[in-house]
């Protein structure tokens, strides 16, 4: 884990030809490229989708082409770093800044730990949103993904019923390995809301897992709960 971060950025380990060779595996799960800051409100989305999943890296001062650019002094940056992390997301993330010198600019290595105190909102107009990361996007996470990881956090202690819509619901996923909440919801005649809490439970229970694939999610056995 990272200190919290302090009033100034600390010199890295790396050079700048270290973060071009890591520039060039492209962004993904665990990477991401900016040319500058934007503002602190959409570093925030950034910050928040790496601590809410497994942690990343963020690069600032390169372009998108994977070029590095840097940026002309880091102190602006380092400042809207602070202000995305401890304002702008809730609880705060921990960050760690770390200054690359690029000849007479600045590139900076922005290291974010997956969170333990998941999940981390980010402020937004219509109220808070929580972000995770797959491949190179930030989601919005589901309601069901929020619930998972505030029972999580919360220690949740989760027990259910095998009933007729837990039976219908693993004789599915023992024929087609992946279901939807909506076809879950299908599947047992009831509303969205309703099928999607008992996925949570069973989520929670250790009986399933939760993943996104082309940003929808879906429910399947836990590995050590497959037949």
């Amino acid at each position: 884990m990272y200190p919290e971060m302090p009033g100034t950025t600390v010199p890295s380990d790396m050079d700048y030809l270290d973060v071009k060779n890591l520039a060039r595996t492209g962004e993904g799960t665990y990477l991401e490229f900016k040319r500058t800051i934007p503002s602190a409100a959409k570093i925030a989305r950034e910050m928040a989708a790496f601590a809410n999943t497994n942690g990343g890296t963020l690069l600032i001062g390169v372009d998108d082409d994977q070029s590095l650019v840097g940026v002309d002094g880091y102190q602006e940056e380092e400042f809207l770093l602070k202000k995305a992390a401890n304002e702008w997301c809730n609880p705060p993330v921990t960050i760690r800044n770390e200054l690359v010198q690029f000849g007479k600019r600045d590139l900076l290595v922005v290291k974010i730990p997956e969170a333990p105190n998941k999940p981390i909102f980010v402020k937004h107009e219509s109220g808070s949103v929580v972000y995770i990361r797959d491949h190179d996007q930030n989601l919005t996470a589901s309601v069901e993904r929020i619930h998972i990881l505030e029972n999580k956090k919360a220690g949740k202690e989760v027990t259910f019923q095998y009933g007729p819509d837990e039976q219908k619901l693993f004789r599915y996923l023992n024929e087609y390995s992946k279901i939807s909440v909506k076809k879950f919801s299908h599947l047992i005649g009831t509303s969205e809301r309703e099928a999607g809490q008992v996925l949570v439970d069973l989520t929670t229970a250790g009986i399933l897992n939760l993943f996104t694939k082309d940003n929808i999610d879906y429910f399947s056995f836990a590995p050590s709960c497959k037949s």
